[in-house]
């Protein structure tokens, strides 16, 4: 890596404000889009949905900082608004916490729930196809089912009765918040609002979710931070800003050699993406270069070397 894409292209104080930039944002395209129903003007209807998904799968990004505890310096905000965030994605919190350390701990084995069914060797490969393009494409829906599945599974990793609880309120909670807005939406015919503000935009923010998911893990055939991950190192400024409004998920191997590192101190470590043992993947320059490989190796989507190992039992 050169001098140049070795850290940010923007300041400490920048970086940190990424997460209050995509949320003033999106409530800013939300207030747009609003007017635009209100008033009619299709015209306006695609780019500011489009926007609004783009700032949607910010705060996606935000629930999985949230979830690690580095979203905000105050524990009660950082539950709050991955609380919040959760609902709206049909998620809770308390669960996608529990799977995700557990996705961190058991990275890209037969034990990754996150990675189901890609990590398991005896996994058909209709299934993992089936799963693929129903992730990819109706993400929204599919990654809630990945983790209630890991929930309500009769081999469900988690067992303490306190953390269940607390995972049943929340489920409880969102419950409850859908019943009163369908009901709302109903009662004084919302339903235009509905699907321009909330439906539309955060179908396809679940969908870029996904892809950037599948960008990260799925088609390497290793199992430690560097090897089982695709990282991207921006080397143009529109990168890096990019990177910056996606919380700096991009550099996603700094955040499973360092889980607590709070997002905006990962373009401080970029050094650590560097190859040291063989099979490590070399950090990417872009997007375009990280999906041309997910797609050569999509038609058979798969994650960890427990498959070289098992291929190689079978020889």
């Amino acid at each position: 890596m050169t001098k140049e894409t070795s850290h940010s292209q923007f300041s400490p104080w920048v970086c940190r404000a990424a997460f209050p930039l995509v949320s003033g944002c999106f409530y800013l395209t939300q207030i747009a889009l609003a007017y635009r129903v209100h008033r009619d003007w299709i015209w306006l209807s695609i780019p500011l949905m489009l926007l609004a998904s783009h700032f949607m799968h910010g705060l996606l990004i935000g629930f999985h900082e949230a979830s690690h505890g580095c979203l905000r310096k105050s524990h009660f905000l950082n539950e709050l608004d991955g609380i919040l965030v959760g609902i709206l994605s049909y998620t809770s919190l308390t669960l996608y916490r529990a799977l995700h350390q557990s996705h961190h701990v058991h990275f890209a084995t037969e034990k990754d729930a996150e990675l189901w069914p890609f990590v398991q060797v005896d996994s058909p490969l209709w299934l993992r196809r089936l799963a693929a393009f129903t992730e990819l494409n109706f993400g929204l829906f599919f990654t809630p089912f990945l983790f209630w599945r890991g929930f309500f599974g009769k081999d469900s990793d988690i067992r303490n009765k306190k953390l269940r609880r607390r995972i049943w309120m929340e489920l409880i909670l969102a419950v409850v918040f859908w019943i009163v807005a369908f009901t709302v939406v109903a009662r004084f015919q919302l339903w235009p609002w509905y699907f321009w503000n909330y439906f539309a935009p955060a179908f396809i923010a679940g969908n870029l979710q996904s892809w950037r998911k599948y960008i990260e893990h799925v088609g390497l055939s290793g199992n430690t931070a560097r090897s089982a991950t695709r990282s991207i190192v921006a080397d143009t400024w529109s990168g890096h800003f990019v990177s910056m409004m996606l919380l700096h998920e991009p550099l996603h191997g700094i955040h499973h050699l360092q889980a607590k590192l709070p997002h905006f101190a990962l373009p401080r470590h970029i050094d650590k993406l560097e190859p040291t043992e063989d099979g490590d993947t070399v950090p990417f320059p872009n997007y375009r270069a990280a999906i041309a490989d997910l797609l050569r190796k999509l038609p058979d989507p798969k994650a960890g070397s427990q498959w070289e190992k098992a291929a190689r039992a079978k020889a």
